[in-house]
């Protein structure tokens, strides 16, 4: 098998999938093999649904989990969603994964404890030749980094670099608390650095950042979470379970109270700049140019 780091780096034109990334705003992960949680996902109303061959498989279902993926990704693409997979690393069992699945034309392939660009373009040229194989576009398929690692989060411009395929990447929680041997909270302290790092890295890259999956199991804590996300800048958001869906869609669409916000700074300041004026005051705050961008762009999402 030939070395990861010596792999070449092929760059590619993406397809543009019909859900732009900022759009994809919940991703749901799933067992590979529980047909109960197969259909509770499916009328999740998620964006992106996650069929997971790692951790949440273990390795003595994982043949079983690759052989219902061509009838599994059908169905779950018949409900609108875009379909991902995770697969193992490739120095485990990714490559025997990929084979696989990649009959089945998933959307998104998601690579777990990414850390560097080799890993990103190992992959990259593994998911071409696939392509190649079965007359799928080529590069139709994009990669996920999950970057659940400190030298993960760190290495995420360098992955985002490594491939045209990334458009998003993912942070992880539970591997990565550990990872930083800090203990694990509801209130999710021990990750602050991290997701500030982790969305300043990849704002400048240009991908999509997803914020860390919400691992207890109140709704409500989720949709906390979620909201204290988008305060950071996060649009996107990993979920573990079908009902965390709902809360956590609902804190990232903006609520009719911010929206009424947002036109009224775009409307005072269009009428300072008509006055002449350089910038307006809206309850207190100095409105100037990234602002109202910003209040514009609240508004025009959908």
């Amino acid at each position: 098998m030939t070395p990861l780091h010596s792999l070449p780096h092929a760059r590619l034109a993406p397809r543009r999938l019909e859900r732009s990334p900022e759009l994809r705003r919940t991703w749901l992960f799933g067992a590979g093999v529980d047909a109960a949680m197969h259909d509770a996902m499916a009328r999740s109303g998620a964006d992106v649904l996650i069929h997971d061959l790692e951790d949440f498989t273990p390795p003595q279902h994982r043949a079983e989990a690759r052989a219902l993926a061509p009838s599994l990704y059908s169905r779950w693409r018949d409900t609108g969603a875009l379909v991902c997979v995770r697969i193992n690393t490739l120095e485990s069992v990714g490559y025997i994964d990929l084979q696989a699945v990649m009959q089945a034309r998933p959307d998104i392939v998601a690579y777990p404890k990414a850390s560097g660009a080799f890993h990103i373009r190992a992959l990259d040229v593994t998911i071409t030749t696939h392509e190649a194989a079965l007359g799928i576009e080529r590069g139709a398929t994009e990669i996920l980094p999950i970057c659940e690692t400190a030298l993960g989060v760190v290495n995420v411009r360098e992955m985002a670099g490594a491939s045209a395929r990334v458009r998003c990447a993912l942070l992880g929680a539970e591997d990565l608390a550990a990872d930083l041997c800090a203990e694990r909270s509801r209130e999710a302290v021990e990750l602050d650095y991290a997701r500030s790092r982790f969305i300043l890295e990849c704002r400048a890259a240009a991908i999509e950042p997803v914020d860390a999956p919400y691992t207890f199991s109140d709704g409500e804590g989720a949709g906390r979470e979620a909201r204290r996300a988008r305060r950071l800048g996060y649009r996107t958001k990993a979920v573990v379970r079908p009902d965390h869906v709902g809360p956590v869609h609902e804190a990232l669409v903006p609520t009719p109270q911010e929206i009424a916000y947002a036109r009224r700074v775009v409307a005072e300041f269009e009428a300072a700049r008509r006055r002449g004026e350089d910038r307006a005051l809206v309850e207190g705050l100095w409105i100037e140019v990234p602002t109202y961008l910003n209040a514009r762009r609240l508004l025009q999402s959908p």
